[in-house]
């Protein structure tokens, strides 16, 4: 059993490194399919190697509760010797089936998508190596291993945002996301130069042991390292004060938007926390500040997804907000609560994420909702399929929104925190809110789409039904795996420690339900009764402003712009000509002088040539004569 589900592992994270590979070498050499065969295929390998991986875990559990699979010693400087290990554990398996299951429908979904492109083959290289990346992430049993893969993800999302880099501004997009989640992987950096310099060793397992042995519950250092570690999960996962660059990822082609925030990027922050619990054990107000992060962050991105008007944003919002329910679920220590969400959010976000792709597509790459209406009818499988992931992003009975969202503001309030109860409740009403706005005015009403383009028309392929179909299921049923995951993941992560007891009628338990339906009704009356009464509200001057401000994403952009980027521009425009400048420029200008004199050299004369030749061969002569 051991040798198998060693080399199913090692498997699923070759297969997409080499698809990475292959496509890189191809150089976009290659016809469209073979590019589609080996980018796909790649990732389908890596999903079925999971799934062989997770039934032999399953069927006949590691003794230990773990299989470690060491491939080399990845160097060795003095006593520290970081080892290049893949741990598999509950919770990497879990991650795993994520990153490879929903990774492989959008790659298909993407191999339709993306017919076409000059940048095809380029294309599935990236997505290959954001895929490669992930899975180290999620398997390094050494926190040097998942720093690799957290900055190997940071990469690749660069070269997906920015990959139609023709455009200035999705070149800007990249850069903002690359510079503004660098924030947090310094802060991350930092935290690991503390641990090690305190314990000697960056391996998970033994940190989690020596801190739990050396540090006392509060202590100053346990506290400073786990908001370290909390500054690298706040930037990869887009949550308060690092958010910004999420909406601005949206530059990308659908299916990356996809990729980033439904199994991939966006969760990395909530593996890191759930990863490293036991050192935030240690620390109860880097955890609670984890609760309260995500608290604010779900509450400010609904008031924003409400005035958004490009169908991408409000979803990636939506992203957004419901990592902040994960972010709030581990800052009360329900952390399988977390993990189970994590799951079901990817379902359902990847399928929205998808479906809107399709909506793009049939309207000649419109984004506009308010450029839409009326599309239930006449892309009916779309329809259904964003339905149904609205449906389960609104935690609506029975999809698998319900179990895991329901769960998670159901621990909350057995905790005791009934102040984060309340603003998790108010973030499922603005849920339901912006989300059905999206679905009554993109498919409902009059149809307000430019018919220049041709009538919308729905995709025939079964490279875009089987992907929104598989996602389908999976985001009505995904709630059923519950169960088995609870108890699988209580091998792994500590159990939820309520403070209180659920009253008798249940009271609490159902009253997110109800704000849910509420949310829904409200949209109902504003968007399809009623449409002029939103209108309204955002001419007079209060509710302009107020849009402007929810539209801006509460103007942090506009903040950081002024305290931190101008004032560094303006510091590096005074010191661009100091001395150092200077005497660092005698450099390159001596070498273009050398290159300007050699240059000359060159007439292009036989004659010049043979008579430098008969020179050189003259003065080696003498050379070899005087010695």
């Amino acid at each position: 059993m051991d040798l198998q589900i060693t080399d199913m592992l090692i498997l699923a994270c070759v297969a997409p490194l080499v698809g990475f590979v292959l496509l890189g070498l191809a150089r976009g050499r290659i016809p469209e399919n073979l590019a589609a065969l080996l980018g796909v295929g790649s990732i389908g390998v890596a999903a079925l190697a999971t799934l062989s991986v997770g039934w032999q875990f399953f069927n006949q559990p590691p003794a230990a509760g773990f299989v470690a699979v060491k491939l080399w010693t990845w160097m060795q400087v003095g006593n520290f010797a970081p080892a290049f290990t893949l741990r598999l554990d509950a919770l990497s398996l879990v991650m795993m089936g994520v990153i490879t299951g929903v990774g492989f429908f959008i790659h298909l979904f993407a191999s339709w998508y993306m017919r076409g492109d000059p940048g095809y083959t380029r294309f599935f290289a990236y997505m290959n190596l954001f895929i490669a990346s992930m899975l180290v992430l999620v398997l390094g049993d050494d926190l040097l291993v998942l720093y690799l893969g957290w900055e190997g993800v940071g990469l690749a999302s660069y070269l997906l945002i920015g990959f139609w880099y023709q455009d200035p501004a999705n070149g800007l997009a990249a850069r903002k996301a690359f510079l503004v989640t660098r924030v947090g992987d310094t802060m991350l950096a930092i935290g690991l130069f503390l641990l090690y310099r305190e314990f000697g060793t960056l391996n998970i397992q033994e940190l989690a042991t020596n801190a739990t042995l050396h540090w006392a519950v509060g202590s100053p250092l346990a506290t400073l390292t786990a908001l370290l570690i909390l500054g690298g999960a706040v930037g990869k996962s887009a949550q308060l004060p690092l958010q910004t660059w999420l909406a601005d990822a949206m530059a990308g082609p659908t299916p990356v938007s996809a990729l980033i925030h439904a199994a991939t990027m966006v969760t990395a922050g909530v593996y890191l926390i759930a990863r490293t619990h036991a050192l935030f054990a240690l620390a109860p107000f880097a955890q609670h500040l984890v609760a309260v992060i995500g608290a604010l962050t779900l509450l400010l991105a609904g008031f924003t997804a409400l005035v958004q008007t490009d169908i991408k944003k409000i979803l990636a919002y939506s992203t957004m907000s419901q990592i902040g329910y994960m972010f709030l679920a581990e800052g009360v220590g329900a952390y399988g609560s977390a993990v189970f969400h994590l799951m079901t959010h990817a379902f359902f976000k990847a399928l929205l994420f998808l479906a809107a792709g399709s909506v793009i597509l049939a309207l000649h790459h419109e984004q506009d909702i308010f450029r839409m209406g009326g599309l239930r009818k006449r892309l009916p499988f779309v329809f259904v399929c964003m339905l149904i992931g609205t449906l389960a992003l609104t935690a609506f009975p029975f999809t698998a929104g319900y179990y895991s969202k329901d769960e998670i503001l159901h621990q909350v309030y057995l905790s005791g925190h009934h102040e984060l109860w309340l603003v998790g409740l108010a973030g499922a009403f603005l849920t339901a809110l912006y989300s059905f706005r999206l679905i009554f005015i993109v498919f409902f009403g009059a149809g307000r789409f430019d018919t220049g383009h041709g009538t919308p028309q729905g995709a025939r392929s079964l490279d875009h039904h089987l992907p929104l179909a598989v996602l389908l299921v999976l985001a009505l049923g995904g709630g059923l795996l519950q169960l088995p995951l609870e108890a699988m993941l209580a091998t792994v992560l500590p159990a939820a420690q309520g403070t209180e007891v659920e009253t008798a009628n249940g009271f609490a338990e159902r009253l997110p339900l109800v704000v849910s339906l509420a949310g829904i009704a409200l949209a109902w009356l504003l968007f399809v009764q009623f449409p002029r009464i939103p209108a309204a509200l955002a001419q007079n001057s209060i509710g302009a402003a107020v849009t402007r401000l929810w539209r801006s994403a509460w103007g942090f952009d506009w903040f950081y712009d002024r305290v931190l980027t101008r004032p560094f521009v303006a510091i590096a425009t005074l010191g661009r000509n100091d001395v150092a400048d200077r005497l660092i420029g005698v450099i390159p200008a001596t070498l273009r002088g050398a290159n300007a004199l050699l240059t000359r050299t060159q007439t292009g004369k036989l004659r010049w040539y043979a008579a430098v030749a008969g020179f050189g061969t003259c003065l080696l002569l003498a050379l070899v004569a005087l010695r």
